[in-house]
């Protein structure tokens, strides 16, 4: 079986997914988000390497508190970078009937790359949720939030929804950055088209990753900017519900049905 890149493991996540999770952290991501909390997960050459069997043997000493709806949740860095990896997990996971998340920011989706995409065909049978970290909308300003284009990271939400794949969006709220109402809405605009989509994360944006940015000796690239307001961000996420919304009602879907998922 492929070995994964692991940065580390957490034996009871409970913001990752649904339940209590068990949850791995793989090493190496292609994104550089200004607001990133993880930056020791960047570098593809880190972390150790570890056998999908080693995972599941450790996730199966605590199966008890997983009962819970909970299950095991791939996160980073980018998991997505390691496809094989995932794949021989996912499948000793569904050996265990241990339900499997991907938390993704869908980077290394590429649809003219066949041979992952031949790969991604696997993964996803195997696969029960993908949480999507949608970081901006706009082309321009996603690019220079994460130093990557988002074309790719859209067309895999399609590529979710056309799979039926269960999606859960998350998207974090910066103040000044990533909370224009314009381009929230557009967000939810484009996520209401989407067939699987489960749940809405709207996350405040705070300022826990600063310490691990001083241990690395890396300038934080968002200085003093405050974190995000609770009561602030409860309006901001209404502004995506209300782009869900229309994007359902234009797709032709009952107000019945509208308020039933909203």
């Amino acid at each position: 079986m492929t070995k994964g890149r692991i940065h580390s493991l957490e034996s009871f996540g409970t913001v990752d997914g649904p339940g209590t999770r068990y949850v791995v952290f793989v090493q190496g991501c292609p994104m550089r988000c200004l607001y990133c909390h993880n930056p020791d997960t960047w570098a593809m050459t880190g972390g150790e390497e570890m056998d999908p069997e080693y995972i599941i043997e450790q996730y199966l000493h605590n199966e008890p508190f997983y009962r819970n709806g909970g299950g095991l949740t791939v996160t980073g860095g980018e998991p997505l970078m390691q496809v094989d990896f995932l794949i021989d997990l996912f499948t000793l996971c569904k050996q265990h009937n241990i339900h499997t998340c991907i938390d993704s920011s869908g980077i290394a989706y590429r649809p003219e790359n066949t041979d992952f995409i031949a790969k991604l065909d696997k993964l996803m049978p195997l696969t029960d949720l993908v949480m999507l970290d949608i970081k901006h909308i706009d082309p321009t300003l996603h690019k220079k939030i994460t130093g990557q284009p988002n074309d790719g990271i859209l067309a895999f939400a399609k590529y979710l929804s056309d799979k039926g794949v269960d999606i859960w969006i998350r998207h974090v709220i910066v103040p000044n950055l990533t909370d224009d109402d314009k381009y929230l809405y557009d967000l939810g605009y484009f996520i209401g088209g989407l067939k699987t989509l489960r749940a809405l994360d709207a996350l405040p944006y705070h300022t826990m990753g600063k310490p691990k940015y001083e241990k690395l000796g890396i300038e934080y690239p968002l200085g003093d900017t405050p974190p995000m307001d609770k009561k602030d961000l409860i309006a901001k996420k209404e502004v995506i519900l209300n782009g869900i919304r229309d994007r359902r009602r234009d797709d032709g879907e009952s107000e019945h049905e509208i308020c039933k998922k909203a």
